[in-house]
């Protein structure tokens, strides 16, 4: 039984792995997929700020003073809801003891409400999200991906290293775009269904949920220019 719980940890860890290279090495594959509509972070990749803690892990704080710190990436599709998703998390108590720590696996996409897009979000934040190959600088000349502001809730399976596993619902929310006054404050909630606890406090953390432009991998027509007449002929002798 110890042996099949590690190896679904290892294969869980796997999964949050491949979910995270694809989000980002590979967003012009991904943006042209008809598959998914949506990419999303949670606290990782370009959003994490090495300078600035409160960038990633994305956290949640629970009315004992507990928390969750989570962090991932995945795909989406609105319409028939399916979803590919996974992170890890970390469970604390109020004194920052590490009770138990795994990868999260998202099953279902129960919902998700669009705040609208906000294309000018990369280079207007893009300074707070760190150097590298992964800056503002590169980042609004990737094809297809909006940065796009919203609340999606997911129903996910904890899988701690230790311990039964669980299914929580997972509120993720991007304060871009149009946000309701109630939504103002970016970062995730959780519930975690066997007891019910509930982790409301949003205490830091980035999200950002990217809407594809499939117009955007279109090829782009040139005008074509008028040909040059040629030059006249030197009269032969």
């Amino acid at each position: 039984m110890l042996s099949l719980r590690a190896f679904s940890v290892r294969a869980a860890t796997s999964i949050a792995r491949l979910c995270l290279a694809i989000v980002l090495f590979a967003f012009p594959a991904v943006a042209q997929s008809n598959n998914s509509n949506y990419i999303f972070l949670l606290a990782s990749g370009f959003l994490c700020d090495s300078g600035d803690t409160s960038t990633c892990p994305a956290t949640a704080k629970g009315n004992q003073g507990d928390s969750y710190e989570m962090s991932g990436a995945g795909t989406f599709e609105a319409q028939n809801k399916s979803v590919k998703a996974a992170g890890t998390f970390t469970h604390k108590s109020p004194s920052g003891n590490v009770l138990e720590a795994g990868v999260w696996i998202a099953n279902e996409l129960v919902s998700f409400e669009s705040y609208g897009v906000a294309p000018d979000a990369l280079m207007r934040q893009g300074a707070a999200f760190g150097p590298g190959p992964f800056g503002p600088k590169r980042l609004p000349m990737l094809p297809g991906p909006v940065p796009t502001g919203g609340l999606a809730v997911l129903r996910i399976r904890l899988l701690p290293m230790r311990g039964p596993s669980s299914t929580a619902m997972l509120q993720v929310n991007c304060a871009l775009g149009d946000v309701p006054r109630e939504r103002s404050v970016e970062g995730i909630r959780l519930t975690v269904e066997r007891n019910g606890s509930e982790f409301s406090e949003e205490v830091g953390g980035r999200v950002m949920f990217l809407a594809m432009r499939p117009e955007a991998s279109a090829p782009v027509k040139t005008p074509q220019q008028e040909p040059v007449p040629d030059s006249a002929e030197p009269s032969s002798n």
